[in-house]
């Protein structure tokens, strides 16, 4: 619903604490990327350091290290 990237959040968000939820769990991605923690490109995401391979986990799966942190936040 969000990309941190792109830094947007998806027009189908209509509900104003639903947009902010989102925005609040992209921050998480942001500043996990600013201190040097998240990167990721097509093939896969690293994460402190370990490699994911895109093509071996489920990217809505709340529980990746990455995001478990995000969910919380928002």
């Amino acid at each position: 619903l969000g990309d941190v990237y792109k830094r947007q959040v998806s027009d189908k968000i209509t509900d104003p604490e639903e947009k902010q939820s989102v925005i609040e769990h992209e921050k998480v991605h942001i500043d996990q990327m600013k201190r040097g923690e998240l990167y990721y490109d097509d093939e896969a995401v690293y994460f402190k350091g370990k490699k994911y391979l895109r093509k071996e986990f489920d990217e809505s799966n709340r529980n990746l290290p990455w995001e478990k942190p995000a969910y919380k936040a928002g």
